[in-house]
């Protein structure tokens, strides 16, 4: 029996589902209604999804964990605070910084964590996987910015 998306992606993704710092992200708007875990979980699923739905060869473990970790900034950046001016250039670094101290991460995993804002940072995605996130990650933010509940009836709305 073939395993669905959100089965296979539960399963990828429970390690860094199951620490503690991951669920701050919870406290974060991140896009319109949306938090930044949200995003964050939306922004896996949707990637996981599209690898198997059309076979793009990704590991789909640093998949999943990278695009978990991509936004693991732990802030607010809606506030008004000068380190928070440049958040769109400056939050891969801070994500990057925060993943490498809480999580084991593979090099792979860094760079979809550190490159997925391109262009705004000066370095493109290279593999496959980071490239699958940057992508997905402005489909998902669009979504957040028109719509008030994007992921209402989504698959892993319950995650």
């Amino acid at each position: 029996m073939k395993n669905t998306a959100v089965e296979v992606f539960l399963l990828l993704a429970a390690d860094v589902l199951n620490k503690k710092r991951i669920k701050m992200m919870k406290e974060f708007v991140q896009h319109g209604n949306t938090s930044c875990y949200e995003h964050s979980v939306a922004v896996a699923y949707y990637c996981l999804y599209l690898d198997m739905r059309f076979g793009i060869g990704c590991s789909r473990k640093e998949l999943v964990r990278g695009a978990l970790l991509h936004d693991y900034f732990l802030y607010d950046w809606h506030e008004k605070d000068p380190g928070h001016r440049l958040h769109g250039f400056s939050h891969p670094k801070t994500a990057y910084k925060n993943a490498k101290a809480d999580f084991n991460i593979t090099v792979k995993e860094g760079e979809i964590i550190r490159k997925h804002m391109f262009p705004l940072v000066p370095l493109p995605p290279v593999c496959r996987e980071s490239i699958l996130v940057s992508l997905v990650d402005k489909y998902c933010s669009v979504l957040e910015t028109f719509f008030s509940a994007p992921y209402l009836n989504a698959p892993f709305a319950a995650v």
